[in-house]
């Protein structure tokens, strides 16, 4: 049963509330901006409708323009952050990052899902004036990230066949088939190591970090080889799982505790 086959059946309903969410929800599945005509179209619903709520939305600080159109801004991602297994997640980890950082010349993320897309939630700058590395909340959709690999290939069973829902209706059987061979592949690797299909020269190395439950999140280091070189690949992918398994050992201790 989807959302508005149940519709009909729920006791309660905030048709405004709704409108702002469905702008919400919309403005995080897109890669660019939208302009009100666009999200109008989307929605099927009038520009006039959702006026009042585009204004609200942005006058709160939950969205904002860019050139004419309309983005989140991390309004939202800031409050996720709030949430006691996400910050405990990323104060574990903070240390252990800095170290692999240090150790590599190479900065390093850490990763979550949310839904069929990935999120990054922390970051540490590699040492040195030159260095490669992506925005705190940044989102891409899983079958198109690299982290995708991992999340699809590492996840439990019942994680595993919503996910696989979610990305056929995407991106189609064909491209969601290629992805789960190569997702299975990573989980059977242990890591990741992927040239990156949207910058040359970065290769993207990524190691699972899991919990109670399987796979919580993972860790990348977006791999810029340096001339002269200071950490050869083989050494900085032992390196970041290693970073990962202290990670999961550790934030899997802290949830026992």
């Amino acid at each position: 049963m989807t959302l508005q086959d149940g519709a009909e059946d729920r006791k309660y309903r905030a048709p405004a509330l709704e409108k702002g969410l469905d702008v919400l929800e919309l403005l995080s599945a897109q890669a660019e901006p939208m302009t009100p005509s666009q999200m109008s179209a989307t929605l099927g619903r009038s520009v006039s409708e959702l006026f009042r709520m585009i204004q609200v939305l942005e006058f709160r600080g939950y969205i904002e323009q860019a050139s004419g159109a309309y983005r989140l801004t991390n309004r939202l991602f800031t409050l996720g952050m709030s949430q006691a297994p996400i910050r405990s997640l990323v104060d574990v980890a903070l240390p252990v990052m800095r170290d692999l950082a240090t150790a590599t010349s190479q900065s390093c993320h850490l990763v979550v899902p949310s839904g069929d897309q990935i999120v990054v939630i922390a970051r540490v700058e590699g040492p040195g004036d030159l260095g490669y590395s992506v925005r705190i909340g940044y989102r891409r959709n899983i079958i198109e990230a690299t982290s995708g690999l991992m999340f699809y290939g590492c996840a439990t069973g019942r994680t595993r066949v919503q996910l696989h829902q979610m990305l056929v209706k995407r991106s189609g059987v064909q491209k969601v088939r290629r992805f789960v061979t190569a997702a299975e592949a990573a989980a059977l690797a242990g890591h990741v190591e992927r040239p990156s299909d949207f910058v040359k020269g970065v290769t993207d190395l990524v190691a699972p970090i899991r919990g109670a439950d399987g796979i919580i999140a993972t860790l990348i280091t977006p791999y810029i080889e340096r001339m002269p070189p200071t950490c050869p690949m083989p050494e900085a992918v032992s390196r970041l799982r290693e970073a990962a398994e202290i990670i999961s050992t550790e934030t899997s201790a802290l949830s026992q505790a």
